[in-house]
């Protein structure tokens, strides 16, 4: 250091951690849910469609799965948790459903894990138990205004602007 010339200081990131967040979203329903989770596995992950089955939609015949194409998305993922029983049941409450391997189709729930990442993750969280509080604050808000998504992108217009992405036959 030379006289006169302002201190320096070496930051050094300490990582504390990191989390998945699990997001199910209802956009006609206007109700969405986010589960902290501390690892993405396919037990993980059939966990979470037991409750969405059971506990959110327990009433619904058919829930219609609308997800990206990673490899614990699959009916298989409940094999690996449930017994073979259990696991047909849930299998068979779900319609399975895709988006193709090179578009999304899921913006609607990347906008909102855009806003909870603004309104509720906007800083370094310190622990598991924050967390999990802010993010429950956050979802009770947000459901208590049953904001619904409205999805102006049709069927027909997906098929001039994606063209590239359907198949043909």
């Amino acid at each position: 250091m030379k006289p006169g010339q302002a201190a320096r200081f070496d930051y050094e990131y300490k990582r504390n951690g990191t989390n998945n967040l699990f997001m199910l979203f209802a956009p006609l329903e206007g109700w969405r849910h986010v589960e902290p989770a501390r690892r993405r596995t396919a037990v993980d992950y059939a966990h979470m469609l037991k409750r969405l089955a059971d506990e959110y939609f327990a009433k619904a015949e058919r829930i219609i799965l609308l997800q990206d194409n990673l490899n614990t998305h699959k009916p298989a993922s409940l094999y690996e948790a449930f017994e073979p029983a259990e696991a047909r049941r849930l299998a068979e409450r779900f319609e399975w459903r895709y988006t193709p391997k090179h578009g999304s189709w899921l913006n609607m729930a990347e906008t909102e894990l855009s806003v909870l990442s603004r309104q509720c993750l906007d800083r370094r969280i310190q622990d598991e138990e924050t967390l999990c509080r802010e993010v429950a604050a956050w979802l009770k808000r947000r459901n208590k205004h049953n904001g619904k998504t409205d999805w102006r992108f049709t069927t027909k217009d997906a098929r001039i602007k994606l063209k590239k992405l359907y198949p043909t036959f």
